[in-house]
């Protein structure tokens, strides 16, 4: 990485750790650019070689949020189906707690644009991996159903706890969120 390559990364991660910072003090819909620079600590010029405005951002940062929680799928290699579910859904509680920007989508309506987005690419995801190792005994359109409802499923669930502030332990929401797979989608892909 050259010198004009970390500049261009370090002021992006300052951006986005404004962000998440203004995201604990105000209202997604009132936070601007000068609280991002602001709080940054970068000049205005630098925000918009990143961005074009807020909503460039946030598109941004819906983005990343999709790569980390694909990054989170692929680095698992468990020894069976409920340590591979545990583990999953145990990363993915904790990355939904820890990710404020998540944490409000999933109480907000403007969570609709972003939870399209992830839910198609999640379920080409889970089409792939499956396509070559499971074997299910029904018709592609009623798989490609039950993953739709994997999928809704754990965004119910992941919704609720973040609604009633994270009450449950993640251990708890994750060994829940196991049992509803492995009990209701695992049986239908075997």
């Amino acid at each position: 990485m050259n010198e004009s390559d970390e500049r261009y990364s370090t002021a992006e991660d300052a951006i986005y750790d404004a962000f998440f910072l203004l995201l604990k003090e105000k209202e997604l819909e009132k936070i601007t650019v000068s609280d991002v620079i602001k709080k940054a600590g970068i000049v205005r010029s630098t925000f918009y070689n990143h961005y074009e405005n807020i909503p460039a951002l946030l598109a941004a940062i819906e983005d990343r949020t999709i790569q980390d929680i694909f990054s989170l799928m692929e680095s698992f290699h468990p020894k069976n189906d409920k340590d591979m579910c545990y583990s999953y859904y145990l990363a993915i509680c904790n990355y939904t707690r820890k990710n404020r920007f998540l944490a409000l989508l999933l109480q907000s309506p403007r969570g609709d644009a972003f939870f399209e987005k992830a839910i198609t690419m999640f379920h080409r995801y889970v089409s792939n991996v499956t396509r070559d190792t499971a074997k299910p005994p029904h018709k592609k359109l009623e798989f490609s159903y039950m993953i739709a409802g994997a999928i809704g499923t754990t965004l119910g669930v992941l919704h609720k706890w973040a609604a009633d502030d994270f009450a449950a332990s993640a251990e708890e929401v994750a060994e829940l969120l196991s049992k509803i797979f492995l009990s209701g989608i695992l049986p239908y892909l075997g």
